[in-house]
């Protein structure tokens, strides 16, 4: 197996060589497992220094990307253990953040000409699964991921944690009824046809333009009465369209003016991007990022995200007038 088994001889600079070209699907396995983008980049660190220190550890059995799965789970579930709350009532995640597309254009493309692989992939990272994930238990969750996600067998995941193969099949089991529960009932198919992605980007436009103006109408026309909506890290969840627009009309949001916004895109759902004419500033700032998920023609879920998100979306820091 080349270098991958002579890890012991070679030295740091080679060794963060090897390891960095696995970091940006190490970086979503961790974001996965924990919700969140920022302890991800955390743990993929942390994966990086325990490989390091145990490189004498690694005996060629498997290759030298699955070790570091291995060790990367252990560190999500170390953190887990230690400092992670339970998602809020209601099904509240608060610590969730977005995952930039461009970002995720690193994966390498292994499989890439199969759909349902690419389908997978992208249903995978949406925020309503992320979210789903986070309701499980720490070692259910893991076994999902590597089971259902990476393809790993049972036998493979039971010596990761240490557990019996049947102790893994049952833990596969109850995640996989855990994420039947916690998802929505449908799912936007990513799948579909040219005409569907058109219909999107077309409902996407009409509720950007009816957000700049701040026209409740034209907004509850594009919502499903079903709806979610949600902030984190701040706590309330809305559910059902007179619960979101009587949120955004207790707000003050229908006298709001000065608004511009950008079409983006994170977790491969369609964002958008919004600024707020600031005069002490001569510019437009950084306001919220609306996440969507659109499901048969109607947005179904918004979530909002503060604008300390922004900088990492690549997203301009100011709008000049």
């Amino acid at each position: 197996m080349g270098t991958d088994t002579r890890l012991r001889e070679i030295d740091e600079p080679a060794f963060v060589g090897l390891a960095e070209r696995h970091r940006r699907e190490l970086h979503v396995h961790c974001y996965r497992m924990l919700g969140s983008f920022e302890d991800a980049e955390d743990t993929v660190q942390e994966t990086f220094l325990r490989a390091w220190r145990r490189r004498e550890t690694f005996e060629g059995r498997s290759t030298f990307r699955a070790w570091l799965y291995r060790i990367a789970t252990n560190a999500c579930l170390d953190l887990l253990a230690t400092c992670r709350p339970e998602p809020a009532s209601g099904g509240e995640v608060r610590w969730l953040q977005p995952y930039p597309d461009r970002l995720l254009d690193e994966l390498p493309a292994r499989d890439a000409d199969e759909p349902e692989t690419l389908a997978v992939a992208r249903e995978t990272i949406e925020l309503a699964y992320v979210v789903a994930v986070q309701h499980l238990a720490p070692r259910p969750r893991a076994v999902l991921i590597l089971r259902d996600l990476l393809g790993w067998s049972a036998k493979e995941v039971a010596e990761l944690l240490g557990d019996s193969v049947n102790s893994v099949n049952s833990a596969l089991q109850r995640a996989r009824a855990g994420m039947r529960e916690h998802l929505p009932a449908e799912r936007q198919d990513w799948t579909g046809a040219e005409e569907e992605d058109a219909a999107t980007r077309e409902l996407v436009r009409r509720f950007t333009e009816a957000s700049v103006a701040a026209d409740i109408d034209a907004l509850t026309a594009l919502l499903r009465d079903d709806v979610r909506c949600s902030m984190p890290p701040t706590p309330g969840l809305h559910i059902g369209r007179d619960a979101v627009i009587g949120d955004w009309v207790e707000s003050g949001f229908p006298g709001m003016t000065g608004l511009r916004a950008i079409p983006t895109s994170v977790n491969r759902q369609p964002a958008v991007a919004f600024y707020h004419w600031r005069p002490q500033e001569g510019a437009y700032l950084p306001l919220t990022l609306d996440v969507l998920r659109v499901t048969g023609g109607a947005i179904t879920e918004i979530v909002t995200f503060d604008a300390d998100q922004f900088a990492r979306l690549d997203l301009p820091e100011r709008l000049h007038a």
